[in-house]
């Protein structure tokens, strides 16, 4: 038997302790693994061990997970078939003659190259070796060059098939295929609001990103040409999305197709070779090796958490706050946007996703300023949607916002890392200002869904 402990102690006790390990360098998986074990140890009971094997097993075994590496596999084989440098290129030379176009392209490219990744790291650092010194080189403010790659970079982990909303949905027990349907419009409202803001900044002040000179834009039948050689990726992404949204096959399925059809699309752009195929999969491997860890050892800190009265006691807290559902809400959103200045979204999905959802769905949202609600059977879902869009934000807060050092690690040297934070602020308002619309108008990811699963 261990030591006795007040929850609220050992809340501050096991918090305080993760940010000290986490500040000495250990590595997130370790540090939570590690210290679940020791709390364990010291305030748990014999019991309480049964949590190691009875937590763990079941999500290595979980067959939903094994999307993970599929669809990392297939993110990774086409950045080494050259699609996004060729996806840029098409985008740029078919926007580039409109005022903050390159920057337009940005954004645009990591949209459809989000659809066909799910992760974030490949686009955001290819995107920064590519369009930005492609943006400064025709004289477009590093700032708003910058913030472009940035927020589009981000929609990697939003728009399906998204990683985050496969781990999310075996977290939270809820269907992969529903928050992929989910989270298309929102994806989709936010890339049209970042490319709305450049447009209008550009529009009131050209010198911010000014059009490609004419004699560098290409006819139609060129275009025409560029589009042609885009043809069997997007094709992938469509077949992809396609047969998961019609029912037809699972996402581990639909993970499975898309992999196979990397493969064929790196053979068509003729960098199909042995040596490509093994980074591939080391890459792959080292990913998916990461994340599973993360997820283990969270799994066991958390779930220690839980059985000391965690979840009691953080729901108890919150209720007591007396701020209603909406409220309760905000709190919840704020604690994430703060837990991303300082973690990757995998810890905090698995650190937060256990407690805040079973307290989420127990509240009524009826709606705010006399605007439809959301129905009881349909609040899971909402929120998943809405905790994935205000992921967005964890990835560009400052100070250690994940997408403002990938961007830096291939950044020239004169765009120093105060730019880039300043860079990120406009978006992140976007990023607020989608976030905001999710909540107060559900439609935006409900509909949707209900159109597919209705039918």
């Amino acid at each position: 038997m261990g030591w006795e402990i007040d929850i609220a102690w050992l809340t501050l006790l096991m918090s305080s302790s993760l940010v000290i390990v986490l500040m000495a360098g250990l590595p997130l998986g370790f540090a939570t693994g590690g210290l679940g074990c020791i709390f364990l140890f010291l305030f748990g009971d014999a019991q309480m061990l049964n949590i190691l094997p009875s937590r763990i097993f079941p999500m290595m075994t979980n067959y939903q997970l094994s999307a993970v590496p599929l669809f990392i596999f297939m993110a990774t084989m086409l950045e080494r078939a050259g699609v996004i440098e060729e996806l840029f290129d098409m985008v740029y030379k078919l926007l580039g003659g409109l005022r903050g176009g390159l920057a337009t392209a940005a954004v645009v490219a990591s949209t459809i190259m989000a659809a066909m990744a799910g992760v974030i790291g490949a686009t955001e650092v290819t995107m920064g070796i590519i369009a930005l010194p492609a943006m400064l080189k025709r004289d477009y403010s590093p700032k708003l060059a910058c913030g472009a790659i940035l927020a589009g970079g981000t929609l990697g982990i939003l728009i399906p098939p998204s990683i985050l909303a496969i781990l999310y949905a075996v977290i939270a027990q809820q269907s992969v295929g529903q928050l992929f349907i989910g989270a298309v419009i929102p994806g989709l409202l936010l890339s049209s609001l970042y490319v709305i803001y450049i447009t209008i900044r550009c529009t009131i002040d050209p010198s911010l990103g000014p059009p490609l000179p004419v004699e560098e834009r290409i006819s139609v039948r060129a275009k025409i040409r560029l589009l042609r050689g885009m043809i069997a990726p997007i094709f992938l992404v469509t077949l992809v999305l396609g047969v998961i949204f019609a029912g037809i096959a699972t996402p581990v399925e639909a993970a499975g197709i898309g992999t196979f059809g990397a493969l064929v699309v790196a053979a068509l752009h003729r960098r199909l070779n042995v040596g490509a195929v093994q980074d591939a999969a080391l890459t792959t491997l080292k990913a998916t090796a990461m994340v599973l860890w993360i997820v283990f050892g969270a799994t066991v800190f958390v779930g220690f958490y839980i059985l000391s009265g965690g979840q009691e006691f953080v729901a108890e807290m919150l209720l007591g706050t007396n701020l209603g559902p909406y409220g309760i809400l905000l709190i919840m959103m704020g604690i994430l946007v703060i837990l991303g200045m300082f973690l990757d979204w995998v810890g905090i999905l698995l650190l937060t996703v256990p407690i805040f959802v079973p307290l989420i769905t127990s509240l009524p949202f009826a709606g705010l300023f006399g605007l439809p609600g959301v129905a009881p059977n349909e609040v899971a879902l909402w929120y998943g949607v809405v905790y994935m869009v205000n992921l967005q934000i964890s990835f560009l807060s400052p100070p250690f916002g994940y997408s403002l050092f990938y961007l830096k690690s291939v950044a020239p040297p004169e765009v120093t890392m105060a730019m880039i934070y300043r860079s990120s602020l406009p978006f992140i308002g976007l990023q607020a200002t989608g976030l905001g619309l999710c909540i107060l108008f559900p439609e935006i990811v409900l509909w949707l869904p209900r159109q597919i699963y209705s039918g």
